[in-house]
C-alpha cells in the first residue's frame, strides 16, 4: 500500500456560549507537487449543521457523516506547506480523540481522488487526559479458570495437570463428535496452546466419562472430578458442549497461569444458564467483516457459552446480504466511494469499498453457528436506516416528495421505506422469502429504530394513506407498516423481533414479539408492561462501542455516557422488574456497532473485557458474580 502524500491534522476547541465548539483542520502537502483547485472531504461522527461558519474555507456539502470543503479561490498548496481552516457550528461537542475525522481524501481539478492520512483528534484549550487502566489485576479465591462462572462450584485443586482428557470406553459417536467440535473450537481460538482433549488414550491423561440424564436442566451440565477420571452428565447437546467447554477452560487456565489456576482433583460443578437469551449483535453495515471474521466472533461467543448471534445485515451505509430477486442491493446498495451513489462514510476515503455475503456464505455462517449451539437471528433494518436500499431501488421512493424533507438522527435525508407504496411490501415479501431459505431462526429482526419524528410528512402518498386509514403522524404510519410486516412474517411461519421503537404509535401485536430495549433500562420495563417479551441491551451498559472511560484519549462513542468494564459487569438488567414481569425478560445482549471499529485493535480494545462481562451476566446467578475473580480470569480470553 502506497504512503499517502497528504496528511490531515485535526483538533477540537471549546467556544464560550457554544457547546459544540469548533474544529481546526490542517492539511499538509507531503507530495512533490503544488496543488490547486482542489476539494477536501472527510468523514466524522461529529457533524456540522447546514450552514457552518468556516474560516479560510468554503463549506460545500454534508451527507450524514460525509463533509466536503474547498480552500479560498486561487489558493495553492506547495510541497511542504499546509492549509489551515476552522469550522464552527458542530451539532455536538467532541469528547474523545475518536470524535474527529475518521478518513479523508482530496479531489483535484481533473476529478482524480487522492488518499489523505488522518491522525487522532487533538484537544485545544483543555488538558488532554490519557486513558486509564480499565481492569484491575484481580484475585481469585477459588483457583479455577471458568468464564462465565458456574451456578454451583465445589472443587479441590490438584497438584498436577492432566496432559489431556480422553473419552472413556463406551463413548457414543455423538459424544466423540462433541469432543472433536470443542477441540476444534479450542484450536481455532488458541492455535499454539496445548490441546485439552484427545480422542485416544493419553499417557498422564485422564478418562472422560459421559452420562446422559433426563433430569439435567436444559443447556445444563454436571461435572464430577476424581483422581483417575472426570464424569460429564448432560441432558441435551448444548449442555454437553458447555460442559466440554468448561473442561477446556479449566485445563487452559491451569497451563497458562499455573501459579494462579489449577485443575480440579475432586469435587463437582452443577450448572445451567441464568437466561435463555445470551446474545451478541454485530453491525456489518458500517464496516464489513469477511466471513472468516464473522465465524471468529461466533467461536468467541461459543467459548463464553453464549447462544444468540444477532446479525445486523443492513443499514444506511450498505445492504450486505445477497437477494437474488434484487441484485442491485449488493451492487449499487453496497458500494461507497467518491463517485458512487453512496458517498464515503465512517472511515472510507478515496478508494471505493464494498463487500457483501452471498447466500451460500450466509448459510455457511448459520451452519458454523448451529454446530456450536448458537442461533443466528438476521436483521434487515426497516423502515428507517434504508438509504442503501433506496439508492439501489429508486422505485420505492415517492417521486412527489422533496428529496431532503427529513433527516435521520445520523443526518441521512429521506432514509425510510415508504409505508404508502405498495411496492415496498412486494419488495419485502421477496426479501423475506429468500431469507427464510437461509436462516432457520423463528425470529426475523426488522429493526424499527430511529425513524425521525417528521418522516413521510412531505410524501403525498403517505398523506393520502393517513387520510384513508385515519392514521396520525409518523409513528402511526410506522405502526401501520410494522403490523403489515408482522402479518407477512406470520404468514411465513416466523415471528417479529425489533428494537424498542417498534412499540411506538400503537406498536404491533405483542404475542410472540420480541423487542430489544436499547435506549435506556426503563424502556425495557415499560415494554414488559405492554406485554412484549424483552431482551435487555441498554446502551448505558451493553453497547460495546461506548467509551470505557471519560478521559479524552480513550476511544469510542459517548452518546450513552461512559461504560467502564466494571459497570458492564455489575449491571443487573432485571433489577427494576417486579416479580410478575420477570418472565417477560428473556435475557441480555451485547451490541457491537461498528462506527469506530476501523481496525482489529480498536475492536479488541472496545469489545474486551466487556463482551465476556455480558456473557457472565447472561449465565451466572447474580449472587455468584465476583468482579475481582472476573478480572483475573478474563485476561485469558481469546481475542478477535
Amino acid at each position: 500500500m502506497a504512503t499517502a502524500q497528504f496528511r490531515l491534522e485535526n483538533a477540537w476547541y471549546p467556544i464560550a456560549g457554544d457547546e459544540g465548539g469548533g474544529f481546526v483542520f490542517t492539511l499538509v502537502n507531503l507530495s512533490a507537487d503544488t496543488i490547486t483547485d482542489f476539494k477536501l472531504a472527510y468523514t466524522s461522527l461529529t457533524r456540522v449543521n447546514d450552514a457552518p461558519a468556516c474560516g479560510n474555507a468554503t463549506f460545500l456539502k454534508r451527507n450524514a457523516n460525509f463533509h466536503q470543503y474547498a480552500p479560498p479561490a486561487g489558493f495553492s498548496l506547495a510541497p511542504g506547506r499546509s492549509w489551515r481552516f476552522t469550522v464552527e457550528g458542530l451539532l455536538r461537542p467532541a469528547r474523545h480523540r475518536t470524535d474527529g475525522a475518521k478518513s479523508a481524501y482530496l479531489t483535484l481539478g481533473d476529478g482524480s481522488h487522492h488518499a489523505v492520512e488522518v491522525g487522532d483528534l487533538m484537544l485545544e484549550g483543555r488538558h488532554s487526559e490519557p486513558a486509564p487502566q480499565l481492569l484491575p489485576e484481580g484475585e481469585v479465591r477459588e483457583a479455577f479458570s471458568i468464564l462465565p462462572w458456574p451456578a454451583t462450584v465445589s472443587l479441590t485443586a490438584d497438584d498436577t495437570i492432566p496432559v489431556a482428557l480422553h473419552p472413556a470406553v463406551g463413548a457414543t459417536p455423538d459424544e466423540l463428535r462433541a469432543i472433536d467440535a470443542v477441540l476444534s473450537l479450542f484450536r481455532r481460538l488458541y492455535s499454539v496452546a496445548h490441546v485439552p482433549f484427545a480422542l485416544a488414550p493419553v499417557h498422564e491423561g485422564r478418562a472422560l466419562h459421559f452420562e446422559r440424564r433426563d433430569g439435567v436442566a436444559p443447556s445444563g451440565y454436571e461435572l464430577t472430578f476424581g483422581a483417575d477420571a472426570v464424569t460429564l452428565r448432560y441432558g441435551d447437546a448444548a449442555g454437553r458442549q458447555y460442559g466440554l467447554t468448561v473442561l477446556a477452560q479449566l485445563l487452559h487456565g491451569a497451563r497458562t497461569k499455573p501459579g494462579t489456576f489449577r485443575f480440579p482433583a475432586s469435587g463437582t460443578i452443577s450448572d445451567a444458564p441464568r437466561y435463555g437469551w445470551r446474545g451478541c449483535h454485530l453491525d456489518v453495515s458500517r464496516q464489513f467483516y469477511p466471513v472468516a471474521g464473522v465465524k471468529r466472533l461466533i467461536d468467541i461467543l461459543a467459548w463464553f457459552r453464549m447462544n444468540i448471534f444477532h446479525w445486523h445485515l443492513t443499514d444506511d451505509e450498505a445492504w450486505r446480504l445477497e437477494v437474488k430477486a434484487f441484485p442491485e442491493l449488493t451492487t449499487v446498495g453496497v458500494l461507497r466511494g467518491p463517485d458512487e451513489p453512496l458517498l464515503p462514510q465512517l472511515g472510507n476515503g478515496a478508494e471505493p469499498v464494498g463487500g457483501f455475503y452471498t447466500q451460500d456464505e450466509a448459510r455457511e455462517v448459520v451452519a458454523h453457528a448451529a454446530a456450536l449451539a448458537i442461533e443466528v437471528v438476521p436483521e434487515i433494518d426497516i423502515p428507517g436506516h434504508s438509504t442503501a436500499a433506496l439508492a439501489a431501488l429508486p422505485d420505492l421512493v415517492d417521486g412527489q416528495e422533496a428529496p431532503d424533507s427529513y433527516r435521520s438522527v445520523q443526518g441521512y435525508p429521506n432514509n425510510a421505506l415508504n409505508p404508502a407504496i405498495e411496492r415496498t411490501y412486494e419488495f419485502l415479501g421477496k426479501v423475506f422469502d429468500e431469507m427464510l431459505a437461509i436462516f432457520p431462526s423463528k425470529l426475523i429482526h426488522i429493526g424499527g429504530d430511529e425513524v425521525a419524528a417528521n418522516t413521510w410528512m412531505a410524501s403525498p402518498l403517505a398523506r393520502g394513506l393517513m387520510k384513508r386509514e385515519g392514521i396520525e403522524g409518523t409513528f402511526g404510519l410506522q405502526s401501520y407498516f410494522m403490523k403489515r410486516v408482522q402479518g407477512m412474517l406470520a404468514d411465513r411461519g416466523r415471528s417479529l423481533a425489533g428494537w424498542d421503537e417498534v412499540s411506538h404509535g400503537g406498536g404491533v401485536d405483542p404475542a410472540g414479539t420480541l423487542l430489544m430495549a436499547w435506549q435506556n433500562p426503563e424502556v425495557g420495563l415499560e415494554l414488559a408492561r405492554q406485554g412484549y417479551d424483552v431482551v435487555m441491551t441498554p446502551g448505558q451498559a451493553y453497547y460495546l462501542d461506548m467509551v470505557q472511560a471519560s478521559e479524552w484519549q480513550e476511544p469510542g462513542a459517548s452518546w450513552a455516557g461512559t461504560v467502564p468494564p466494571h459497570h458492564t459487569y455489575t449491571y443487573e438488567a432485571v433489577g427494576e422488574f417486579p416479580e410478575a414481569l420477570k418472565p417477560r425478560m428473556r435475557g441480555v445482549q451485547a451490541c457491537i456497532w461498528s462506527e469506530h471499529f476501523l481496525n482489529r485493535d480498536y475492536f479488541n480494545h472496545l469489545v474486551f473485557p466487556r463482551l465476556p462481562a455480558v456473557a457472565e451476566a447472561a449465565w451466572t446467578p447474580a449472587g455468584n458474580k465476583d468482579w475481582l475473580r472476573f478480572a483475573a480470569i478474563v485476561r485469558l480470553s481469546p481475542r478477535y
